[in-house]
């Protein structure tokens, strides 16, 4: 991005310069090319490196993207740069270990190339930030941040850091800062917390067999986990074949003795590699062969969080600042990129018709825009995670019936197959 001398006053200023704030601001410069639109992205964290010197880390992060979420990058321009470094999804087996119910979806059967994909972080966040340094409308400051918030009648008043001017005004300011978004809080805006007394280990494992674009959901006594494909390891002459792993677990065990209880979160990560491996076995089966290799695990505690407000006159919520969901069904940024798509449609008809892109009636149209995809989202998330979560035999019966039945009958699988594509209720709000 060449750079721009910062002015007093923008349309709009993101704070958080993030996959969503960033992802936002590239479908603002697109649906608004040469309209005149300004917009200003505040990231408090330091421009990403662009090098690909860790690109044969085996432990790289990565993220679930759905066949929803690859159309909306498409619509912005940004798909061709992600492309060539996507691990596509092309089935996903879901089932329940140790009964007989199990659902498998499969890409050919919705029409598409892939249900998903998965992007490693680092690329992710490099064609993000490239795009952005090639913006010519764009204006980004990093590390730079708001630091206070006055609300007006028109806008808001920001105090800032880290840039060349200490105060601007915008019509609209974009809190994309994460779910724990300081500037929330200064604004008094209060979170609804569910908390799961869960936690998810997240960690790289690697198969004796290929996974051929399979991704697999499976429900255990510890918990439901989660197995993304990645694309293959290399080191020296070894190739190891790649799968993401998120597995929800106990917070806290409750005794040795109660069965599916043994193992706490703290517990299971702190067994020595082969024995994780072998608990890590017994629970997702052979399905891919032997697991050779677990990589660096790390432990994130886990609850459904909403903001009581998305929106203000002059303030609007994105991401985690807005809603933070479990991670099992992998739906919490393929949600943001859907609000944001959905704001900055509107966004760009209200500058086009010289409209306060602020006001509380573009924003409230965007609520009437999402209000269903959300509530939807998250109860489908919420949902899972209480229902396979659950070890009672009446539960347990019961789901695996419904995955029985939903392998029976086409309606029902296609709506979850929708579900997980990011396909549900998807309507444009174009003007």
């Amino acid at each position: 991005m060449t750079d721009k001398t910062l002015k007093p006053e923008y349309d709009i200023v993101i704070a958080g310069g993030g996959l969503v704030g960033g992802s936002f601001a590239l479908m603002l410069e697109h649906l608004a090319r040469d309209s005149g639109l300004r917009v200003l992205l505040l990231d408090a964290a330091p421009v990403a490196k662009t090098d690909d010197s860790d690109g044969d880390d085996f432990d790289a992060r990565s993220t679930a993207l759905s066949w929803g979420s690859r159309l909306i990058y498409e619509q912005a321009g940004l798909w061709p740069a992600l492309a060539g470094a996507v691990t596509a999804i092309r089935d996903i087996h879901v089932s329940d270990r140790g009964h007989f119910g199990a659902t498998r979806l499969h890409s050919d059967e919705m029409g598409v190339e892939a249900l998903g994909y998965v992007a490693e972080n680092r690329h992710l966040g490099q064609a993000l930030q490239q795009a952005l340094r090639d913006s010519r409308q764009l204006t980004m400051r990093s590390p730079a941040s708001v630091e206070r918030v006055q609300p007006l009648s028109d806008g808001a008043m920001l105090t800032i850091s880290g840039a060349e001017l200490d105060s601007i005004k915008t019509r609209l300011l974009v809190l994309a800062d994460g779910g724990r978004s300081s500037l929330c809080q200064q604004l008094g805006i209060r979170l609804q917390k569910k908390q799961y007394d869960q936690q998810a280990l997240i960690c790289n494992i690697a198969f004796a067999e290929d996974h051929h674009g399979q991704a697999f959901e499976r429900f255990t006594d510890t918990g439901p986990l989660a197995v993304l494909p990645l694309a293959d390891h290399s080191s020296g002459r070894e190739r190891q074949h790649r799968g993401a792993l998120v597995w929800t677990l106990a917070d806290t065990g409750s005794g040795d003795n109660e069965p599916g209880q043994q193992y706490s979160a703290q517990r299971i990560m702190a067994l020595p590699e082969a024995d994780f491996i072998e608990t890590l076995q017994q629970r997702f089966g052979w399905r891919l062969g032997r697991i050779t290799h677990a990589g660096a695990r790390s432990l994130f505690p886990l609850a459904l969080t909403v903001a009581a407000e998305q929106i203000r006159p002059g303030i609007v919520l994105l991401g985690n600042s807005a809603h933070t969901l479990h991670p099992v069904a992998g739906q919490g940024l393929n949600l943001a990129l859907r609000d944001a798509r959905a704001l900055a449609e509107l966004i760009v008809a209200a500058h086009k018709t010289n409209r306060n892109p602020g006001s509380m009636d573009v924003l409230q149209a965007f609520l009437a825009a999402q209000s269903g995809d959300q509530a939807n989202t998250i109860a489908f998330s919420d949902l899972t995670t209480r229902l396979f979560s659950n070890t009672q035999p009446a539960l347990a019966l019961g789901r695996n019936l419904g995955l029985l039945l939903m392998d029976l009958m086409p309606p029902a699988k296609g709506w979850f197959a929708r579900q997980a594509m990011g396909m549900a209720d998807r309507r444009s709000v174009s003007p």
